[in-house]
């Protein structure tokens, strides 16, 4: 009689789990000079979900996602430790060319940041112009409808392509932003706190599109809102603040669903923060 073996089982396991996540961070440390910001980190972020990031101020939320795509060796003094996987290939590894995974791995940031002397249109085309992906301006046309298209914008704008970026509301312009890191094709978005700035219509709009979004990419986000880390995240992680050698570092205190997060954290030091207890 032929079954599975444990031993299959577990490699089955093992090869459904990997196909799962998309990054593995191992043993992530990240420093301003010689002050640690961030410690020992392990997380699987998993494929076409949406990851929150939770947590008090200061405790290396940022941080840990500008590591996502070596954003933060660009920082003053910036340095990292460890590993960050990439459909398992290290994204630190020597030769890796760091351009090359910021186009893999996008970023929005928290203030919408259009280019202000650039039109809309140039605003979504100027990654593929700078990475030289596109040589017709046929192909820059289809590439800056479609991007504008996924980022719910396109109905808004099409009359205004030639505008400034910067002419368009608050909103408009970090959907916009959303636009220009699609417009490369990124397999992961990251996302550091989009909406704060935002009135609640904006905000509505900017998760909506998240969901969306989600359909063809992961999502890491950053947020100090709750309400907001619970409408949108599949999986919550819970950053804190820890005493190491007189100074304080971001640590990863419990990572989970994040309807477990929410309800039933293991951790009671997320339970105090999520509850509002302190934070």
């Amino acid at each position: 009689m032929f079954g599975i073996t444990p031993k299959d089982k577990t490699e089955k396991a093992a090869l459904s789990s990997k196909a799962e996540n998309i990054m593995e961070v191992l043993g992530l440390k990240a420093w301003y000079g010689s002050c640690l910001a961030v410690k020992g980190i392990d997380l699987a972020v998993h494929r076409q979900a949406i990851t929150a990031i939770i947590g008090p101020s200061g405790c290396g939320k940022s941080t840990f996602i500008r590591c996502l795509n070596r954003l933060h060796e660009v920082s003053h003094g910036g340095r990292t430790e460890g590993s960050v996987l990439l459909d398992g290939e290290d994204i630190y590894a020597p030769g890796v060319d760091p351009v090359a995974i910021r186009r893999r791995i996008g970023m929005v940031f928290q203030k919408p940041n259009p280019f202000p002397t650039m039109s809309v249109f140039d605003n979504v085309v100027s990654g593929l112009r700078l990475a030289r992906l596109f040589g017709q301006s046929r192909d820059l046309h289809e590439a800056a409808e479609r991007s504008l298209r996924s980022a719910a914008l396109w109905d808004e704008v099409k009359d205004k392509l030639r505008e400034s970026g910067a002419s368009l509301s608050g909103g408009q312009q970090q959907r916009l932003c959303i636009a220009r890191a699609l417009a490369v094709e990124p397999e992961v978005i990251l996302l550091d706190e989009p909406a704060s700035a935002l009135d609640p219509i904006s905000t509505a709009a900017i998760e909506d599109l998240m969901h969306e979004l989600k359909r063809d990419y992961t999502l890491v986000i950053v947020t100090h809102n709750m309400q907001q880390a619970a409408r949108v995240a599949d999986m919550t992680a819970f950053f804190s603040l820890e005493e190491i050698d007189g100074d304080r570092a971001g640590i990863l205190v419990e990572y989970d669903e994040t309807a477990k997060i929410f309800t039933h954290p293991t951790d009671p030091r997320t339970e105090g923060y999520v509850t509002g207890r302190f934070g």
